[in-house]
């Protein structure tokens, strides 16, 4: 692996890998495809297959983990017989994941361009999927689904069960938390 060294190990994106993995999952198929085993076989394949990476920056690392993970969805969801999604997307699995992605940079404000800015939004991305992990599981997905899916609250709502009033609530809620959660961390890391 070309210049790997200075690169976090997989193991510090799983978070982020299952986010993205939970985003390309309709709810309805996340009770028979569970998102860590998608992330789990997507960290043994990297690992197995680490002296294939030819890229030489971090920004390449992470999306050639994008790539396998997208492999693994492709392969998995073909073996349920389903389609990406399942609600009606014609977006190819890799396009949603690529999109996914680019929504969660979006929503950093990733328009860092120096070396030094790109290595802090790969650290950001790191604790936001942590963070996003320790949320209450109705919290999380009503964030992941409205922020990172780009579904409209009522569409969360309908996909969660809840009325839409439920499903705001429960994005307020979340991103209270997540700001909270965050908020630790950084004071944490200065001490």
């Amino acid at each position: 692996m070309e210049g790997s060294t200075e690169f976090r190990p997989v193991e510090a994106y799983t978070e982020y890998l299952r986010l993205l993995a939970r985003l390309q999952l309709a709810p309805q198929l996340r009770a028979k495809l569970n998102p860590s085993d998608v992330v789990q076989q997507t960290v043994l394949q990297a690992h197995t297959h680490r002296d294939q990476f030819r890229g030489r920056t971090e920004d390449e690392w992470v999306g050639w983990l994008r790539t396998i993970l997208t492999n693994v969805l492709t392969t998995a969801l073909r073996a349920y017989g389903r389609k990406a999604r399942d609600v009606g997307r014609e977006w190819s699995i890799d396009a949603n994941l690529e999109a996914s992605a680019s929504r969660i940079e979006q929503w950093l404000a990733a328009a860092q361009s120096s070396p030094s800015q790109r290595a802090s939004r790969h650290e950001q991305l790191v604790r936001l999927a942590a963070a996003l992990s320790q949320l209450p599981t109705d919290q999380r997905e009503a964030v992941e689904l409205h922020h990172l899916g780009g579904y409209t609250v009522a569409e969360v709502g309908e996909f969660m069960g809840r009325t839409r009033a439920a499903a705001m609530g429960l994005i307020f809620r979340g991103l209270q938390h997540l700001r909270e959660l965050l908020g630790e961390e950084e004071g944490n890391g200065e001490q």
